[in-house]
């Protein structure tokens, strides 16, 4: 059967040139009753040798643990630091831009019933590729979009599939994605694990408020 090819490959272009706006609500943030949690290492899993891991960036981990979570496949989503200089960074530190990390998530998924090639192609609809250093409403190259990955052929494959997407047409913009080495990946503290279902309410007013989805369409259109 022939592989369907991404929508973003087969839809016209839509502009990619309106503006992003400012949010009022601070940066992926948690209340002040949250922060008391500390990083914790990341637990082995027995249950997960069948598994395979990706990590993606793609500003507040909280949105993007969200989007990984409903596609067919994905067995876990971790929020987490990636790709700084500090040990066992907190949330305070990497968010001030001082850890040099990257809110990321870590996916864990079933080879037998989704791809790194799929992941990729569903990571592109939720993020903004064309805005460097900022995810939306959140400022800073803590919150820039990336894909991390951990050998040759998960290199070439996200490689392939930025250029892909840049050759579409879609944007006359760059792609400003990274393509990035994985790291330690550090997991988030606790308070941010599956913040969107504990949290619905606040997850909701944070993304609303951040203009993501009126951007996403923006820039990808609708589309399920």
């Amino acid at each position: 059967m022939t592989a369907k090819a991404p929508f973003w490959l087969t839809r016209g272009s839509l502009s990619a040139a309106a503006l992003l706006l400012a949010g009022l609500l601070s940066a992926c943030g948690p209340s002040s009753a949250e922060t008391s949690q500390a990083p914790t290492a990341m637990p082995s899993d027995s249950s997960s040798q069948a598994a395979a891991v990706a990590v993606f960036a793609g500003g507040c981990f909280w949105c993007t643990e969200a989007d990984f979570d409903k596609l067919p496949g994905v067995l876990s989503t971790t929020s987490g630091y990636i790709g700084g200089h500090l040990e066992n960074p907190s949330y305070e530190q990497v968010s001030a831009g001082n850890s040099g990390h990257i809110e990321a998530v870590q996916v864990r998924f079933d080879p037998s019933q989704t791809s790194y090639a799929k992941l990729l192609e569903a990571y592109w609809p939720t993020i903004d590729p064309v805005t460097a250093n900022a995810q939306f409403c959140d400022h800073g190259p803590q919150y820039r979009s990336a894909i991390f990955y951990s050998t040759a052929e998960e290199q070439a494959q996200a490689e392939a599939s930025k250029a892909a997407l840049q050759a579409s047409g879609r944007f006359n913009q760059p792609i400003v994605t990274e393509i990035l080495p994985a790291t330690t990946f550090y997991p988030a503290e606790d308070y941010h694990q599956d913040y969107y279902q504990n949290n619905p309410l606040r997850y909701a007013y944070y993304r609303n408020g951040c203009g993501r989805d009126k951007r996403l369409e923006q820039l990808w259109g609708k589309h399920d």
